[in-house]
C-alpha cells in the first residue's frame, strides 16, 4: 500500500525496452542504497506499443546484469492517462518523446513532466541516446547516464521530501 508522502517516478522512451527500463532498474537500486525504498516508487513506460507485454531487449539485460540490475521481471507497457494523475514525476529519455508526451499530458499535470538528464548539472540539455540499433556500447553509455542522472534524481527528490 502507498504512503501519502511516497515520490512515484515514471521512466519514459519509445518502446520502453532499452532505456527506460534501464532506468527503472538503476534508480530503484540507488533508491535502495539510498534508504528510501519506502519513500519513493518507480516504473516505466513508452510512447508507443510496439513492445508490450515484452521483457527488456536482451543487450540491455546483459549490460545491467553485467554492473548488477536484473531486470527480468520488466515488462513494457505502454504510457496511459492515468500514468499522468498517479506519479509526481514523468522524465523522459530524449526530447521526441518528451514532445509526445506533452501532447497526451492533461494541463494541469505538465509541471511533472521533464527531460531525464536535466536533473544533472553535467549533463543538462542532453538526451539519452537509443542504443537498439548500435552495438554493445552503447548500453554501457546508456548505463553511465542513467547512473550519474540518477544519483543527482535521488539528491532531488531528498530536497523535495525535507521541502
Amino acid at each position: 500500500m502507498q504512503e501519502k508522502n511516497t515520490i512515484k517516478v515514471l521512466f519514459v522512451c519509445m518502446g520502453n525496452i532499452c532505456r527506460s527500463p534501464t532506468a527503472e532498474a538503476v534508480f530503484r537500486h540507488a533508491v535502495s542504497q539510498a534508504g528510501l525504498k519506502d519513500a519513493v516508487e518507480c516504473d516505466s513506460v513508452g510512447t508507443h506499443g510496439y513492445h508490450v507485454g515484452e521483457p527488456p531487449d536482451r543487450r540491455a539485460q546483459q549490460a545491467a546484469l553485467g554492473r548488477g540490475y536484473d531486470m527480468s521481471n520488466l515488462r513494457g507497457r505502454q504510457v496511459g492517462k492515468k500514468d499522468f494523475e498517479q506519479f509526481d514525476y514523468i522524465v523522459a529519455m530524449d526530447r521526441h518523446n518528451l514532445a509526445l508526451l506533452k501532447d497526451q499530458c492533461p494541463k494541469p499535470h505538465a509541471h511533472k513532466l521533464a527531460l531525464f538528464c536535466d536533473f544533472n548539472a553535467d549533463y543538462a540539455g542532453r538526451e539519452v541516446p537509443d542504443p537498439y540499433y548500435g552495438g554493445p556500447q552503447g548500453f554501457e553509455q546508456v548505463l553511465d547516464m542513467i547512473e550519474a542522472v540518477s544519483d543527482s534524481l535521488i539528491a532531488r527528490l531528498r530536497q523535495t521530501r525535507r521541502g
